[in-house]
Order: structure tokens, then C-alpha cells, then sequence
């Protein structure tokens, strides 16, 4: 026995003197170049995801995004982002020289928050994220918005008629003559918008009547004030925006159904004036006045450039968030990245801002889930709901 575990030794030894002779046998610069010693950036998490043998708990799952790696990273870090905006107060930073004196209280400081800005596309509220965003008027959960006409009139629409889940690959001159409208994979039927036509033609007529009599200057977000208070439908969006008081802003207002409308509408009325150049100053007001700004922005192009337009006139936002697809090589707006936005003083330098590449549908209710939701408390700001509402996290 003795002998058979020497000889196994022996052989052990003679394997590692071997293995060690054929790495002194490299070559030194190609020693050098493929086994080059490693330093791992301070602070950097180990690579790790989510373990299912612990069970299935969404709130660990999602904690373990920022480690995971790719994508998921960066939706973590949007997480983060977010609830940075929602927890800060003027009260974490300390009084300015220059500071107004009734903001020196301390009871005044801690009910500053962060003012926040909440763009998206039309598409996000043609399809399910509608219910989403609507959440987050309804507790006045952002300050203000905005968005295309598409966004507008798609939420007002479905509170006259339902749009329905059809498929990307339903053939164009087939839906065509069968009066459906195809969205993505959403299909609304031509119907929806006669009904929308209706309800809105005579909305028009009375503040075209209202500006003639009392001099009242119409400007888009003044319009969608007065379309989410007419609908009176808890459903929509912008019926809790008007509840709430949160403006809305939508720069091109005439690029849509509506817009088609004005235009039908002033074949027989002409006159009807809308002022964009007012609510471009009530916008930039806004990002002016704010102690902490926060971004959110869901897809691209003009959405997006309008928000961090805006904020270049405050040298830029202090949290950011993008969610899109677009790539940055065609130097569309839309594909931009942060930093570039960091380059023209529309984010600011010391930000550190996230962008997810991804279908905002995918991504935008976990965002939700654990932001908003989580944080519900201190990032509601509709009272009415304080003294009713018994709050469950039930995923």
C-alpha cells in the first residue's frame, strides 16, 4: 500500500513539474499579453441572478436585475433612478445663500420634491401601458407630461369604444376594406374615431364660441384640460390630469385625429386660435422653477427632445430615465444617448442617467411595480386618497 501511494505522489509531481515547464515554455510577450493580471474596478458587483429554489418572490427577482447583466442592469438602475427622484426633498440639501426665505423653514423644505417629467409616445397608450400612466395621474404621482396627439386622443377614444389585440401580420388592404385600423398587433376599428368625431366636434365649436366672447386663448395642454374634464370618465388619463391639475403638453397637437378635426371644423368656422408659443413658456417655466428635476421618457423623437429641451433651461435635469429602442448611429433624437443630452446641458453633468434598451412594455410596469407602487406613501400626492386608502403590495 505504502509503495502504490508513493508511486501515485511521484506521478502527481512529475504531472505539475511538467505543467509548470510548459507555461515557462510561452513565450514572454505572449505570456504577457494572454495571462495579463486582473483589477477589478472597485465597487463592481459580482455577476449573479435570481435563485428560483428560494421560491417565487417578484421583489427578490427584481433586486437581483442590477447584477445580472445586459439589459437587466440598466433596468435596475432605472429603479434606482426613479426612486431617487420620488424619495428626494429640499430638506437633504443644505440652505443656499441666495436661498427665498420661505423656503429656509424646515417644515417647508421637506415638502419639495423633485419635480418629475413623464413623456411617451402615442403607442404606449394605445396599448395596455394606458392603465399604467393613468395610475400615476390618478395619485398625481408625476408633475407634469408629455406626449403626442396620438397619446391624447387614443385614451379619450377608448372611453368611447374598445380597441382589440390582432397580430402584426394581418394583411394592409384586407383590414382596409374591412374599416379597421392596425396599431402594432392592436386593431381600432374606424367606428372608434366616427365616435370620437361626435363627441369632440361640438367641444370644439363651444371654445371656439368661449375664445370669441371672453378673448380666451387656447393652448394645447389649456384644450386637454378641457377634453379630460368633459369626458368625466375615471378611466382615462387625462380625466385625472384635469382632477389633478396636471398639465399636459403636446407641442403637435394638430399631427393626429384631432388635428384632423380642427381642420374639418374650420371649413365651415374659421378662426379658432391656438397658441403653442404659450405653453412652450409654461413648460420651460416649470423645469426653471424646480429644485430637482427628474425625467422619465418613454420612446423618442419629439417627446423626448421636448423634456430635455426644457430642462436645458435649468442646465439640465438631475435624474434621467430612457426607455427605447433607438440606436445612436442614424443621430436621430430619438436614438441619442443621455450623454449626448449631457453635451448640450439637457442633463446634468454630475447626473448619472440610465437608458434601457428595450420595448417600453415590456419594461415599464415592473418600473412601475417597484417605484411608484413601492413607494406609494411618499410618492402619492393626490390627499384625497390618504384618509380611504388601505394599500396591499400583492405581488
Amino acid at each position: 500500500f505504502n509503495a502504490e501511494y508513493m508511486g501515485i505522489q511521484f506521478l502527481r509531481k512529475e504531472m505539475v513539474s511538467k505543467e509548470s515547464s510548459i507555461k515557462d515554455c510561452i513565450p514572454a510577450k505572449v505570456r504577457e499579453a494572454i495571462l495579463k493580471e486582473s483589477t477589478v474596478t472597485p465597487g463592481s458587483s459580482v455577476v449573479r441572478g435570481y435563485d428560483f429554489n428560494e421560491g417565487l418572490d417578484y421583489a427578490k427577482l427584481f433586486a437581483t436585475y442590477k447584477a445580472c447583466g445586459i439589459q437587466a442592469t440598466n433596468l435596475g438602475l432605472a429603479i434606482d433612478q426613479i426612486n431617487q427622484m420620488i424619495k428626494w426633498r429640499l430638506s437633504d440639501e443644505p440652505i443656499a445663500k441666495d436661498e427665498d426665505e420661505e423656503l429656509k423653514d424646515p417644515e417647508k423644505r421637506a415638502n419639495v420634491r423633485c419635480t418629475i417629467f413623464l413623456g411617451y409616445t402615442s403607442n404606449m397608450v394605445s396599448c395596455g401601458m394606458r392603465e399604467i400612466i393613468r395610475y400615476l395621474c390618478e395619485h398625481k404621482m408625476v408633475d407634469c407630461i408629455v406626449s403626442t396627439t396620438g397619446g391624447i386622443e387614443e385614451d379619450l377614444i377608448k372611453c368611447l369604444a374598445d380597441s382589440y389585440v390582432g397580430d402584426f401580420n394581418l394583411k394592409g388592404s384586407t383590414l382596409r376594406d374591412a374599416g379597421i385600423n392596425r396599431i402594432g398587433n392592436m386593431l381600432v376599428p374606424n367606428k372608434n374615431y366616427i365616435l370620437f368625431e361626435e363627441w369632440l366636434e361640438p367641444l370644439i365649436r363651444s371654445m371656439h364660441l368661449e375664445q370669441q366672447a371672453k378673448g380666451t386663448i387656447f393652448t394645447p395642454s389649456l384644450i386637454i384640460d378641457r377634453l379630460g374634464k368633459e369626458i368625466a370618465n375615471k378611466s382615462s388619463i387625462y380625466y385625472w390630469c384635469h382632477v389633478n391639475k396636471i398639465p399636459v403638453f403636446c407641442p403637435a397637437l394638430t399631427d393626429g385625429a384631432i388635428g384632423d378635426m380642427l381642420c374639418f371644423y374650420n371649413f365651415k368656422y374659421e378662426g379658432f386660435i391656438v397658441d403653442i408659443v404659450a405653453d412652450l413658456v409654461k413648460l420651460n417655466k416649470l423645469a426653471m422653477r424646480a429644485k430637482k428635476s427628474g425625467i422619465i421618457i418613454l420612446g423618442g423623437g419629439l417627446v423626448k427632445h421636448h423634456i430635455c429641451n426644457a430642462n436645458l433651461m435649468r442646465n439640465g435635469a438631475d435624474y434621467s430615465v430612457y426607455v427605447n429602442t433607438g440606436i445612436e448611429y442614424d443621430a436621430s433624437d430619438a436614438g441619442a444617448s443621455p450623454d449626448e443630452a449631457v453635451s448640450w446641458g439637457k442633463i446634468c453633468s454630475d447626473c448619472k442617467p440610465v437608458k434601457i434598451f428595450a420595448e417600453a412594455s415590456l419594461v415599464f410596469p415592473i418600473i412601475v411595480a417597484e417605484t411608484f407602487v413601492r413607494n406609494f406613501k411618499i410618492a402619492a400626492r393626490a390627499k384625497q386618497f390618504f384618509s380611504t386608502l388601505i394599500f396591499t403590495i400583492k405581488y
